[in-house]
């Protein structure tokens, strides 16, 4: 079964996401800012799990999105995870336009199902 992070500070953005995803039949693993999701990527713990793809929000407090990412950057398996960033803020796109590891950008509010069209090709572009 596909995995997907879903990284936002707003936890009825986290709920539906995870509705969504877990509908499509997809593992769904939460994070609430960028420490907390890079914490869970990083640990030496058993059972770590790495997602398949990642839809991040930009804006949130300890670590946002854009740091978050360009840690992961830097860590030889997790940087090829593809990121769905998700943000209310377009003008943030240019931050990320040199990095190979993001796959999309989606503005909110989002279409329920091109998000999810979104990160199952995001998905089957890792494979």
């Amino acid at each position: 079964m596909a995995k997907v992070m879903v990284v936002d500070d707003e936890k009825d953005v986290v709920y539906l996401i995870k509705v969504l995803m877990e509908r499509e039949k997809l593992e769904v693993l939460e994070a609430y800012n960028g420490l907390e999701a890079y914490n869970k990527l990083t640990s030496k713990e058993p059972g770590r799990v790495i997602p398949d793809a990642i839809i991040l929000d930009i804006m949130m407090p300890e670590m946002d999105g854009y740091t978050f990412q360009s840690k992961l950057q830097e860590i030889e398996e997790l940087s090829h995870i593809p990121i769905v960033i998700l943000t209310a803020k377009g003008q943030m796109k240019d931050l990320f336009e040199l990095s190979s590891n993001i796959f999309a950008f989606v503005e909110k509010p989002f279409e329920p199902k091109n998000l999810v069209k979104i990160v199952k090709d995001a998905i089957a572009a890792k494979k």
